[in-house]
């Protein structure tokens, strides 16, 4: 599976720009992945229902990747809460074999992935299904993510019950991304440092 590279500026959401945007401060501090305890974004319980947070275990091969909670769009998606459940296993075999490599390529990586895919609701109506992957450290090595998931669809409303299960075509993937250039957050306004300006 290829991945474009990307910048920042490649995530359409504005809330999800915010969650980068705070992990890039912290990973440009060190130029090191983030500890999870370090990552609080502004107003995140209004994020919650969107996002999923796993626990990685680098040491497996591939990598297992565990459901610690789950929001409730997600829920909703993909029909029952898969917290405690092994990412691979709550996905299925048809939806892991193009789900999980993007969990791969981030943890190998050790950089966010972004990938955006069209599904049909049960209604026909297309839905972009916008992934952002953010992949933190304890010890090393990527020892979490934390995925953003957003829904949004050109004709307006759409039916997210049970969106990534109810059709029997797998959703198909537009863009996939590393965000491996520019890490590090630019502030509105002010002037990168390391910049020189020349007067007169």
């Amino acid at each position: 599976m290829d991945f474009a590279s990307a910048d920042p500026s490649i995530v359409k959401s504005i809330k999800q720009r915010d969650l980068l945007n705070t992990w890039l401060r912290l990973f440009a501090r060190d130029q090191a992945l983030p500890r999870m305890d370090e990552y609080q974004p502004a107003r995140i319980e209004d994020e919650l229902p969107d996002l999923v947070f796993l626990a990685v275990d680098s040491g497996a091969q591939p990598p297992r990747l565990l459901i610690q909670s789950d929001g409730r769009r997600m829920s909703s998606a993909y029909g029952n809460t898969g917290k405690g459940r092994y990412l691979d296993e709550y996905l299925g075999a048809r939806l892991a074999s193009i789900v999980m490599p993007v969990y791969y390529e981030s943890i190998a990586r050790r950089l966010p992935a972004y990938t955006i895919a069209n599904i049909d609701d049960i209604y026909g109506r297309i839905v972009a299904y916008e992934r952002l992957l953010l992949p933190f450290s304890d010890d090393g090595n990527v020892t979490h993510i934390i995925a953003s998931l957003k829904t949004i669809s050109e004709d307006g409303g759409f039916e997210i019950r049970n969106l990534m299960r109810g059709s029997d075509k797998l959703p198909v993937p537009k863009l996939r991304t590393i965000i491996d250039r520019d890490l590090f957050h630019r502030a509105p306004g002010r002037i990168p440092s390391g910049d020189i300006l020349e007067f007169g």
